[in-house]
Order: structure tokens, then C-alpha cells, then sequence
């Protein structure tokens, strides 16, 4: 991906979104970032790819706000067109971009959210992208990179910092999971060709079924009883990084190093 002077770096996606969408994300980045938002003296946001819609973007302002009263989004769109249909939606703190993973805004973003947008790309592309972003990042800013299903039921995330990626985050509405595993389909493009005997995912998506299945009786107190059971039994075996708190959101997040692809 070689850029051009005059021209933004990428290719264009589909573009397909739905309001709501990123809410699993949204939320635990206002969770897990707030802090950095709040004490940030210009706390920008990007929202890189988001669609032929705007409501990502418009989404994004209004949850970081409740953390990040101060909180800035720029929506960042590598198709013109859609650049000029989402102007009309901007707003005190939110604007929108022509451009691509160059990021073209002036002051360094403290959080660049990419979502379902390496889903086309080739997986050999992935670790130079992230590193082009991060190279892009605010100190303390963070990159969010993931991929979900249409109407954010299910979605896997990878948080990465300026020295590269930190944690991977499982997320999902538990009414709708029949095993862990089947989040497997919403891995980031790092991860999904990954998903094989051998690989640390894989290894890590067997151990959360079998912790599912033995987390059974826990299911007539509810799904969430269930999932919270499953991952605290995780725990035993799996650098799991954060607590019940998020489990109880339908979430897990495990430190990058015990899934990362084998060389």
C-alpha cells in the first residue's frame, strides 16, 4: 500500500453499516480509555471507515461524551462521496474527512477506531497498517481494530498501543450464543485464517467451549451466569485482563501475546 502524494492511502470497502452497530466496542472503549479522554487537553477521535452512513461516527461522539465531556470525532472516509453525504450531520465536535490511513487530521488522534475495515485486505497487510496508525497516535492513545457482525450482536476486537498490540476482547450478546466458538467468524483479519489445530487461538476457542459446556448447570440462573463461570474458569489457564465487571457485559479480553499468530 504505497501512498501518493494527493491521495489517500487504502482501498475502498463496502461500506456497509447499521446504527448500533459498535455499541459493544464503544462501550468498553469509554470504559477502559475514559480516563485518557478526560485528562487529554484536545481529546480527538477518529472514527477511520465509517461506511456510507454516518452513524458510527455520530454514535462515537455521544458515548465518548459520557466519559469525556471535551471529547472530539472525526470520521475519516476514503470514498468522497460519502464524505460529502455525512457533512450534514456535523456538529459542535464532530466532523467529517476525506482520507484514509494516513489520518489526515492535524492534531495526533488519542483513539482511532477502525471497524470492519480490514475485513478486504490481505492478512500480510495487517501489521503494516497497524503500525502505520499507531505511528499516528496521541501518547496514551489507543487503536481499536475489529470486525463485527451486521447488527453488532458478535465482535472481535485487537487494542493496540505505540509499541504494538496489547489485548484481543471477545464480544457478544449472550442471548444469542450458542458456544463461544462462534465468534470465531468475527475474528480480526490478524486472527480468522488463524482459527487452526496448532494456532493459539484455536487453542484458546477449544478451552472456552469446553469451560462453556462445563459451565452448564450455571445456565438456569441465566446466560450471563454462565459466561461469567466459563471465563473465570479460563482464567486458570488464559491471561484473562480484565474482571467480572466487563464479564458481566457478555466480554472477555486476553493479552495479545497468548493469541498472536505463530511465526
Amino acid at each position: 500500500m504505497t501512498a501518493r502524494a494527493s491521495r489517500p492511502v487504502g482501498t475502498v470497502t463496502r461500506g456497509t453499516t447499521n446504527p448500533n452497530r459498535l455499541r459493544r466496542m464503544d462501550r468498553w472503549i469509554a470504559a477502559t480509555h475514559g480516563a485518557e479522554l478526560r485528562r487529554a487537553g484536545d481529546p480527538v477521535a477518529v472514527d477511520l471507515g465509517y461506511g456510507a452512513a454516518p452513524w458510527t461516527a455520530v454514535e462515537l461522539l455521544g458515548r465518548l461524551r459520557t466519559v469525556a465531556p471535551r471529547a472530539r470525532v472525526v470520521g475519516v472516509e476514503i470514498e468522497p462521496a460519502r464524505v460529502v453525504a455525512a457533512r450534514p450531520y456535523e456538529r459542535d465536535g464532530l466532523t467529517f474527512r476525506h482520507g484514509g490511513f494516513e489520518i489526515p487530521v492535524p492534531a495526533r488522534p488519542l483513539l482511532i477506531r477502525a471497524a470492519n475495515v480490514l475485513r478486504q485486505y490481505d492478512e500480510r497487510e495487517v501489521a503494516g497498517v497497524w503500525e502505520g496508525l499507531c505511528a499516528r497516535l496521541a501518547p496514551d492513545g489507543l487503536l481499536v481494530e475489529g470486525t463485527c457482525d451486521e447488527i453488532g450482536r458478535r465482535h472481535v476486537w485487537v487494542a493496540l498501543g505505540a509499541e504494538g498490540p496489547r489485548t484481543v476482547t471477545f464480544a457478544t450478546r449472550l442471548g444469542s450464543l450458542e458456544r463461544p466458538s462462534d465468534l470465531a467468524e468475527r475474528l480480526p483479519k490478524a486472527l480468522i485464517h488463524r482459527n487452526v489445530p496448532g494456532e493459539p487461538v484455536h487453542a484458546f476457542l477449544r478451552d472456552f467451549d469446553r469451560a462453556w459446556a462445563a459451565a452448564a448447570p450455571y445456565a438456569s440462573y441465566g446466560a450471563r451466569q454462565r459466561w461469567i463461570r466459563a471465563v473465570r474458569d479460563l482464567t486458570a489457564d488464559w491471561p484473562v485482563t480484565d474482571s467480572a465487571a466487563r464479564w458481566r457485559q457478555g466480554e472477555v479480553t486476553v493479552a495479545w501475546g497468548a493469541l498472536a499468530p505463530l511465526a
